[in-house]
């Protein structure tokens, strides 16, 4: 589940046990990568805070593409497996397969340009140029909206970061999405098996 000792749930008190509460309120069942913060349960209110903050000026389904392309692109199974399933609650589980695995028609060009983009942010930042900038532009995109994607991909880093540097595995109810696109979205850790 992760390479360090956490605090079992029938254990946590205080800020730990809101903390649990809120997770398993939010999932129906707690999440491995929670189970890391209580060591620090003020980094995940923090997190919770600022990814809020940066998600709350883009449409769901752009957060959901840009999130998944950013975790792909830096590695990590937990965020891609997690962000492709709220995506298919968006959208439906065909639609989302078709975005995520690059079937004929899907996601329309400027999605597809916009998640080569936060992969591109995600690792190799330093080579972004102004003509990706503006690629985006041509599409329409307003400087504000490439901020929004730059910094849903920072926000990324930082928690796909704290994920595989602990060894957070995805968690089982991600068995539950299509084999294929599971398949295609473990870039990293395999989901745990119980």
């Amino acid at each position: 589940m992760s390479y360090i000792e956490t605090i079992a749930p029938e254990q946590a008190e205080g800020e730990v046990q809101a903390m649990y509460q809120r997770q398993r309120a939010h999932f129906g069942y707690l999440p491995n990568y929670a189970r890391l913060f209580c060591h620090r349960p003020e980094v995940m209110k923090a997190w919770a805070t600022l990814i809020a903050t940066i998600r709350r000026p883009m449409e769901s389904r752009r957060y959901e593409l840009v999130t998944v392309a950013a975790a792909r692109a830096l590695g990590n199974s937990y965020c891609s497996l997690a962000h492709a399933k709220f995506l298919a609650e968006l959208v439906g589980m065909e639609a989302t397969q078709a975005m995520l695995l690059g079937e004929e028609g899907s996601p329309d060009p400027v999605e597809r340009d916009i998640m080569a983009f936060a992969a591109k942010v995600a690792c190799r930042a330093q080579e972004v140029g102004a003509e990706d900038i503006e690629t985006l532009r041509v599409h329409g995109l307003a400087d504000d909206e490439i901020f929004d994607i730059v910094a849903v991909v920072a926000g990324r880093a930082f928690f796909t970061s704290i994920l595989d540097g602990l060894g957070a595995e995805p968690d089982t109810a991600y068995r539950e999405l299509p084999s294929k696109l599971a398949t295609a979205l473990c870039v990293g850790r395999p989901i745990a098996l119980s």
